[in-house]
């Protein structure tokens, strides 16, 4: 078969792959653009799984209101949006599950809560006070969540507290994950109110109006990418289409797959960080390196369905965190008290995320043992009967990037080494959550429009936000 000729190329038709594919064709209806997806279907990890004859969510179940990028693409798309039945989260302690702190990113707000939340030793809350009088320290380089906040409010607060929210986020470690690239408000609160509380309390107040903090589609997150692949157009994507290389064709690109070659003269590497690696080696070997040091971390999803009368048996609460080596799981999400839904009746159903850095050994036990493990845990803390009636496990290799001290500026070295006309998107660079990659697959098109001569329509294009999301809302 014969080389087919194709403007713009775009490697993957996850959400970041089909919502860049979406805003190139907004701005250009003619352009001739092909979506190259491996899969036999579009979405990523927006993907769900039946259990006992329900459909859950494998992946992400929601995106951050407050991240205007995917709730604005929903409500452009005519989608419509439900916020959860249930909003207070809780921790597992050595005491059982008791309810987070009043908190921002994991920094509590309230002094007196400090004073008496049952998480902390008494020696523990007395330093973690001490942020409010230690002076702050002078800007420099990047440094982990972890060692931020051990240095302002002790390590109980570190372990039992910021870890399990942020570390839990990236499925990471938060002694290894970088503040400049995960939550920068954290290194901001110390530059600008001398402590981390104090930062948190003014972020708390001026979010008190913001409205709801998660929303998704009413019937589910993979309403998006059904609905960004029907605006793009099911002719112009290719599932079921593994891209073996990308190669230079004098100023322009062939893109090669198992059939043909398709000629562009622009590609989006919509993929994980090390597909880009693979796709990129022969023309680019630096790029090809850095991509390949951003680390991963494989996570899956247990799904429980409980026998009919359980419902009433999970708190009125949206799931809890786990601190790191306490528990099979690292978080679980109470679906049905966060998203009720009829077809659920009076089950109780409950997702639990198994899976990180340091702990991803038990996704290679047998499915029936994961489920024992977990369900013996939840038991213990929980009035549901020692086995659900129905019950799925989800792997995902290598499906959480790790924004380890340093990734910042790995990720500028890659942009500054690709050739033009190579522009990589997808939650390996700028944020891990579905609203950070519908922004950043906004300004990769954005991008895109300028290489090919198109007056920039006055997007920014810089660097989108790099701050994460719920658990509950990343994607891949």
């Amino acid at each position: 078969m014969g080389p087919t000729a194709a403007r713009v190329v775009v490697v993957g038709g996850g959400v970041s792959g089909l919502t860049a594919a979406h805003r190139l064709l907004e701005a250009d209806p003619s352009l001739d653009l092909a979506v190259l997806e491996s899969e036999p279907d579009v979405g990523g990890r927006l993907r769900t799984a039946t259990v006992g004859g329900l459909e859950l969510e494998s992946g992400p179940d929601s995106f951050v209101a407050r991240k205007p990028w995917a709730v604005g693409l929903c409500r452009e798309l005519g989608l419509e949006l439900t916020e959860p039945g249930a909003r207070d989260a809780l921790i597992w302690t050595e005491r059982g599950l008791v309810p987070l702190p009043e908190s921002a990113l994991g920094i509590p707000t309230d002094l007196e809560e400090v004073v008496r939340w049952p998480g902390l030793s008494r020696r523990g809350r007395m330093r973690a006070l001490a942020d409010l009088v230690r002076n702050a320290r002078a800007p420099r380089a990047d440094e982990s969540i972890g060692s931020l906040v051990r240095r302002r409010m002790g390590d109980e607060v570190a372990e039992r507290l910021t870890g399990p929210l942020l570390g839990g986020l990236f499925a990471g470690d938060v002694d290894r994950l970088s503040v400049d690239a995960t939550f920068p408000e954290l290194a901001r609160w110390e530059r600008t109110f001398g402590s981390l509380i104090r930062g948190a309390r003014a972020a708390s107040r001026a979010a008190a109006d913001a409205g709801p903090m998660f929303l998704r589609p009413r019937a589910g997150v993979g309403e998006l990418p059904r609905a960004l692949l029907e605006r793009v157009g099911p002719h112009r994507v290719r599932l079921g289409t593994p891209v073996r290389s990308v190669e230079r064709d004098g100023r322009a690109f062939v893109v090669r797959t198992a059939r043909d070659a398709l000629h562009a003269d622009a590609v989006v590497l919509a993929t994980p960080a090390f597909v880009a690696a693979e796709l990129v080696r022969g023309m680019d070997v630096p790029a090809a390196q850095s991509l390949n040091a951003i680390p991963y971390a494989s996570t899956g999803v247990v799904h429980l369905v409980y026998a009919e009368g359980t419902a009433e048996a999970l708190p009125g609460a949206t799931g809890f965190v786990v601190p790191r080596g306490r528990a099979p799981m690292t978080a679980a999400t109470f679906v049905s008290r966060k998203w009720p839904e009829a077809a659920f009746g009076t089950r109780a159903v409950v997702r639990c995320f198994v899976g990180a850095v340091g702990s991803e050994d038990v996704l290679e036990e047998p499915d029936d043992d994961i489920v024992d493990a977990v369900c013996r845990h939840l038991a213990a803390f929980l009035p549901v009967p020692g086995r659900p009636t129905a019950s799925s496990v989800v792997r995902w290799p290598r499906s959480m990037p790790q924004y380890e001290v340093g990734h910042l500026e790995r990720v500028r070295a890659i942009e500054a080494s690709l050739p033009a006309g190579i522009f990589p998107t997808g939650n390996a660079y700028q944020g891990v959550g579905v609203a950070d990659a519908v922004h950043g697959a906004g300004l990769a098109a954005e991008r895109v429009r300028v290489h090919l001569g198109a007056e920039p329509a006055g997007v920014d294009l810089e660097r989108g936000s790099g701050r994460a999301p719920s658990r509950s809302e990343n994607v891949g």
